[in-house]
């Protein structure tokens, strides 16, 4: 398209010029990380109908389960209130609230990836130069994550259309309007803030809210009828009531947020110069505190740290408080017993969830030191360690501040989830602890695996998404299935010791913690000897 026709194209036609164009190149970019996140989320949703017709087969056991969670406020804060018995409502009842999460993660990510990121890295520059419009690559972007969560809304609608087309559909449509309230909600915040890393923090923060809203809303009613519950997208997903009487007109909010907050994000994207904010970063000293690489490092990631903290105390505090809760919900049914015991080892129900949930902390724990790691390919394609390297400071030195924010955060955030597990749980730390951090060395493998890609071949980096969610849903998903033991296998979690109940096995440890640092090395080694991204 050449500049003269772009000049006399109408206003409106021209703000949008080339967005075609730079929504295949998204597609393009996210060919692996969209995928995933998909995957991860449908195989959770659509496996769930068999798992709990194993565990619930008959009416009685349904009804039974009913009435148990109407008593139960510590569960329904986790996973919301039953609105009915059917294998499909049990099913948007078990899964609902975690789908709608990893959707909206879904939204922000894209968004903001294609959004802040290119324009911080300066890559908007230069596409900005040619016949694109303004709004080009905000509505690229959009559509890239409306693409994610269409192709999730299909997948969940077929996959569960037996157990009823109307809440199928429904349902799908739910989970994808969760997804893109929260993509609409980090196009706003990535005009407001001057970082990527602040917009997905910020947007991160917005939807721990927006669960914390919904937990203490459901908490006090079994019905999701209470306020708290209304005023969060993710309380809308289950008042949506899939295959419990559709409230239709519930979508109405999902739509009606989606345009508003749209409609600001475009506002607010044609009243800013391209790489500005309205809330410009603080400019910091260059001497002190961040004379060192380690110290850059720290305060680059420090916000990241403090938030993940943050979460990981609170979560262990809530799990804690429900281990003995988990108990009572299981009562007799020997077939959820096997599944908490197929994920937490052959001790004591208690024992068996508390290392279930310790398990799936470790499992989240992987996509942070994921995430951190991979500041580094961050740092390098943005040009920013360019400036860095070229005064007296060697790769390693300057790869070391970040590896040990990474690494040394995993521990950290484990710590505190066992803190926040004891304090709940109302037990003697010291266990607890220990089976927190016997999660690091399979943590440690997942980052040492990030370090290697990196460090090798660059362009693959972001794979390590891919491992990370692999490793993610064969923790989640795979008891509750019955997976052949090779499968699990497949995942450095699944040759850890289930602790607390279970015995101590320090071979699996002592070799993961060789395999992370053989990864590590090798990595580190193939960034020091190839070149840096131009």
């Amino acid at each position: 398209m050449s500049a003269a026709t772009f000049a006399v194209r109408p206003a409106s036609s021209r703000q949008l010029a080339g967005t075609g164009i730079l929504l295949r190149f998204a597609l393009r970019r996210d060919r692996v990380m969209i995928p995933v996140w998909v995957a991860v989320n449908a195989l959770m949703v659509l496996s769930m109908p068999n798992t709990l017709k194993g565990l619930y087969g008959t009416p009685a056991e349904r009804a039974d389960l009913v009435g148990r969670m109407a008593t139960n406020s510590s569960l329904r804060a986790m996973v919301g209130p039953v609105l009915g018995d059917s294998l499909g409502a049990l099913t948007a009842w078990r899964v609902g609230v975690y789908a709608g999460a990893l959707a909206a993660v879904t939204g922000l990510l894209v968004v903001v990836r294609h959004t802040r990121d290119e324009e911080e890295s300066g890559r908007q520059e230069l596409v900005a130069s040619g016949a694109v419009g303004r709004r080009a690559s905000l509505t690229a972007a959009l559509l890239a994550a409306a693409v994610a969560n269409g192709v999730l809304a299909l997948l969940v609608t077929a996959g569960l259309a037996g157990q009823g087309a109307a809440g199928a559909l429904a349902f799908g449509l739910g989970i994808a309007g969760v997804g893109m309230v929260f993509a609409t909600m980090a196009a706003i915040v990535a005009q407001l803030t001057e970082s990527a890393r602040l917009a997905r923090g910020l947007t991160a923060a917005v939807l721990g809210a927006a669960f914390v809203l919904r937990a203490a809303g459901d908490s006090a009613t079994d019905d999701g009828s209470s306020p708290l519950t209304w005023a969060s997208p993710i309380g809308w997903l289950e008042n949506l009531r899939a295959f419990a009487g559709e409230r239709w007109w519930v979508l109405g909010l999902f739509a009606g947020a989606v345009l508003a907050q749209g409609a600001v994000a475009y506002a607010l994207a044609g009243r800013r110069d391209l790489g500005m904010s309205f809330l410009p970063s603080r400019p910091g000293p260059a001497a002190g505190r961040l004379g060192g690489a380690g110290a850059l490092a720290w305060r680059l990631q420090r916000g990241g740290v403090l938030g993940w903290s943050t979460g990981f105390l609170l979560a262990g505090l809530v799990y804690g408080g429900m281990a003995d809760g988990a108990a009572d919900l299981v009562g007799a049914n020997e077939s959820a017993r096997e599944i908490f015991q197929r994920m937490g080892g052959q001790s004591g129900l208690t024992d068996a969830f508390l290392a279930a949930m310790v398990g799936m902390l470790g499992l989240v724990a992987a996509l942070y030191i994921v995430a951190s790691v991979l500041r580094l390919h961050g740092e390098e394609t943005s040009g920013r360690a360019e400036p860095v390297l070229a005064g007296p400071v060697g790769r390693l030195r300057w790869a070391a501040g970040h590896l040990a924010v990474a690494f040394g955060g995993s521990v950290l955030l484990m710590l505190l989830a066992g803190v926040g597990l004891a304090l709940g749980h109302g037990e003697q730390a010291g266990p607890i602890l220990g089976a927190c951090l016997v999660q690091l060395p399979a943590v440690w493998v997942i980052g040492g695996l990030a370090v290697l890609l990196y460090g090798v071949a660059p362009r693959a980096a972001t794979a390590a998404w891919g491992v990370a969610g692999a490793a993610l849903l064969i923790g989640w998903v795979g008891p509750a299935l019955d997976v052949p033991r090779a499968v699990l296998d497949l995942s450095p979690f699944g040759h850890l010791p289930k602790l607390p109940g279970g015995g101590m096995e320090w071979p699996p440890v002592l070799i993961l913690t060789a395999l992370a640092a053989a990864a590590v090395a090798a990595g580190l080694a193939g960034l020091r000897r190839r070149d840096m991204t131009t």
